[in-house]
């Protein structure tokens, strides 16, 4: 709290007695107004609303793929050779690059939005759960053979809980990958959302109404890492034995 306050009283201070003009960096007050501005005639819940049903709707999707994906290639050999640095290589492209190619199979339509969301973050949980996967000791492995578990027990019993952290992890890139993505879609086609707002606060050089937004999209990010990821984290320490002892 200390350090948000310095920020906030640091923000000010340049705002107000900053050698540029005072619309290019309006101060804390004038973020405020913007964001109250915008939840009173509906237009931020409405992007709000947008975006997230885009980013929630697309980062499932990459989830599910993602996992599934990534734990096969951790098993299977051929797999990993042949799809691993195809993964990999997908991986080093900025996000924006998947938007022609979504405008094109997909048009001016929401699919191809949901398209860039899944590539921007579908990669990144692909190459964490495999190596969260691989990085299970084979001694864990050998042991649970050693007392029956076959298959599907052994996966469900040992491997997926031996690997459940960096999975975690790997399910947070791809979110902030997926935010990422998100707004590079919605900054070049406009159909609603924050990255509409962000468009049409830069067009109409309202810095104020461009910081409100970019405020939110923290406030959301950091929202979802407390309440989701947090919240996993925390019972996947508690239910597998995770937790360092004090």
């Amino acid at each position: 709290m200390i350090a948000l306050g310095a920020a906030i009283i640091g923000w000010a201070c340049l705002a107000r007695f900053g050698p540029w003009p005072q619309y290019l960096l309006p101060g804390p007050g004038g973020v405020v107004s913007s964001l109250i501005s915008g939840a009173r005639d509906g237009t931020l819940p409405r992007a709000v609303i947008t975006s997230l049903h885009r980013l929630l709707s697309g980062y499932a999707l990459s989830a599910v793929a993602g996992i599934s994906l990534g734990m096969l290639m951790a098993r299977l050999r051929w797999l990993r050779a042949s799809v691993g640095p195809v993964v990999v290589g997908l991986q080093a492209l900025p996000s924006i690059c998947w938007l022609p190619l979504a405008l094109l199979w997909f048009g001016l339509s929401e699919k191809a939005i949901l398209f860039v969301v899944v590539m921007g973050s579908l990669l990144a949980i692909v190459i964490a759960t495999e190596g969260a996967v691989r990085a299970v000791p084979p001694l864990y492995v050998r042991a649970a053979k050693t007392m029956g578990s076959r298959r599907l027990r052994l996966y469900t019993r040992v491997i997926l809980p031996a690997s459940l952290p960096g999975i975690v992890t790997g399910l947070k890139l791809g979110w902030t990958f997926a935010w990422r993505s998100l707004m590079a879609g919605e900054l070049l086609y406009v159909s609603g959302g924050l990255g509409q707002l962000l468009t049409l606060g830069r067009e109409l050089n309202d810095m104020g109404r461009v910081l409100a937004v970019m405020v939110v999209i923290v406030v959301l990010g950091l929202a979802f890492e407390r309440l989701l990821f947090g919240t996993l984290e925390r019972h996947i320490r508690d239910r597998w034995g995770y937790e360092q002892p004090s």
